[in-house]
């Protein structure tokens, strides 16, 4: 019995599609001829995609069976693309529980197919000795192959692609340390795969016979230690040979937090990550090759997709990062300008400037705050905050920008999140770092009454109990420095940006 008809477009549900794979995967299916489906929490995080507008997006959780349901009517094939990477002690009970839930809705509703990415295991290593996340993944694997609907699991080590948090872990180690002391997973075998073959194994797996009803190791045609692959990115980026020093000492959870120190990525997201490479991560089987074959020219190697990520981080052309899905633990509540807030306590420091600038330069301003560009004020008081934030457990100040230029709803910047941008007028972002309450700054690009430019810059914090108050009266003092700086600074920036304009 076969699966769907070649030709016939597919109707596809695609679940995570703010992360970094989810977001990277729409397009495929679409220029495959599919009819795409998005289940958000937020469906604004999608709005200021490039294929927003030939999906439909629908709100719902994989956690909440009445819009699970409501977004599988008339799917063929669901893509389970959510994963808890970090954040709370329960995440295998949660993981556990959507899975499930996604299976009986799958069921329930007629769907053709379910298509899930996990993580590559050995299976010779027991899943009592798998890390937590590894066994979660394995489990959500399983539960969705005896859901009842027939289901394609796909199992990956490394994903090699611009944005990727194994592609950045790797390119800020061997790029910022000529001589590494590094723990002994380095020594481990693993199996890389390239960004691109991934998506192509999850859209030719749509097309699946239905019969099939199994997982799939998938990875590209290398093998390689971490330390060899260390070595093979410095010689494709141009770098001197890196000397790498073993220190087996160092465990999974040092390991996360060295991480954490040389590079943007959090040790919340690297210790999953480090502690997935205890063991050897290489492919048992290629059977996929029997529904997905190769294209004509091969599988990407190592050395190729360690290039076109570089390239694509190089041209500022990175369509989706790690930091696209929600940090575990980021604040998901409502937006300072929602009702909800009437009467509670919401503390703000506001900011106005008339600007000797056009308001199409301010808002270039704007725009390009924070990663390289900064943040206007104090660079040394930012930056330890950052540090701070990073002590505690939070992203910190080096997460910087998707594109240099150009924000959209649900980038993130920094240790905040775009949580609202019209273009020439607002950017609003709310604080991702950890805080004892919420936080959000918004920037407003406005004209006044006589027609002048203004830059208008408002700070909101909402306190969490004693704490909170403590906190904002605690910083309070040094608001006139900061957030006084940063408006006066800006305005500056915009100013001079006009005067260095050709007049024509």
């Amino acid at each position: 019995m076969g699966g769907q008809p070649e030709g016939e477009p597919l109707r596809c549900l695609v679940t995570g599609a703010t992360g970094y794979l989810g977001g990277r995967l729409v397009p495929e299916l679409l220029a495959a001829g599919h009819r795409v489906r998005c289940l958000a929490r937020t469906p604004r995080k999608l709005r200021d995609h490039p294929w927003a507008g030939d999906v439909e997006v629908v709100r719902g959780d994989v956690t909440d069976e009445e819009s699970l349901r409501e977004a599988m009517r008339d799917v063929d094939v669901a893509y389970y693309l959510v994963h808890s990477m970090g954040g709370a002690d329960d995440f295998e009970r949660t993981d556990r529980l959507a899975a499930r839930m996604f299976g009986r809705s799958a069921r329930a509703c007629g769907v053709g197919r379910i298509v899930y990415l996990g993580g590559l295991v050995s299976s010779r290593v027991p899943e009592e000795q798998l890390s937590p996340h590894l066994r979660s993944r394995a489990e959500v694997g399983r539960l969705l192959l005896e859901s009842g609907v027939p289901t394609t699991v796909l199992r990956a080590a490394v994903v090699l692609g611009s944005g990727s948090a194994s592609f950045e872990i790797l390119r800020y180690l061997t790029e910022r340390l000529p001589v590494m002391v590094t723990p002994g997973w380095v020594r481990t075998r693993l199996q890389p795969i390239a960004v691109r073959d991934v998506l192509r194994y999850l859209v030719g797996s749509a097309r699946m016979p239905r019969e099939v009803n199994r997982a799939f190791d998938i990875g590209g045609p290398d093998v390689v230690t971490y330390r060899e692959m260390m070595r093979r990115y410095a010689a494709v980026a141009g770098l001197p040979r890196r000397l790498v020093v073993q220190l087996p000492l160092l465990t999974p959870k040092l390991s996360s937090l060295w991480i954490g120190l040389v590079t943007p990525v959090p040790g919340s997201i690297a210790r999953p990550l480090a502690e997935s490479l205890r063991c050897e991560v290489v492919c048992e089987e290629q059977d996929i090759l029997r529904y997905v074959p190769d294209p004509p020219g091969g599988r990407i190697g190592l050395d190729e997709a360690l290039a076109l990520a570089l390239r694509r981080v190089r041209d500022a052309d990175v369509a989706t990062r790690w930091s696209s899905a929600s940090v575990p633990g980021a604040p998901s509540d409502p937006l300072p300008t929602d009702p909800e807030w009437a009467g509670g306590s919401l503390y703000t420091d506001e900011r106005e400037l008339v600007v000797a600038a056009s308001p199409e330069a301010l808002w270039q301003v704007i725009e390009g705050v924070g990663g390289e560009n900064g943040w206007y004020s104090l660079p040394l008081a930012w930056a330890v905050r950052g540090w701070l934030d990073r002590l505690v457990g939070g992203v910190g100040l080096r997460r910087g920008r998707r594109d240099a230029q150009r924000l959209r709803v649900g980038d993130s910047l920094d240790f905040w999140r775009v949580e609202e941008i019209e273009p020439g007028r607002l950017l609003r972002l709310r604080a991702e770092m950890r805080l004892p309450g919420l936080a959000w700054l918004e920037m407003y690009c406005e004209r006044d009454e006589r027609g002048r430019t203004r830059y208008r810059q408002r700070a909101l914090f909402h306190p969490h109990g004693l704490a909170g108050q403590a906190y904002w009266w605690g910083v309070s003092p040094f608001h006139a420095v900061v957030f006084g700086g940063m408006a006066r600074n800006i305005a500056g920036a915009a100013a001079a940006r006009t005067s260095a304009a050709p007049v024509h």
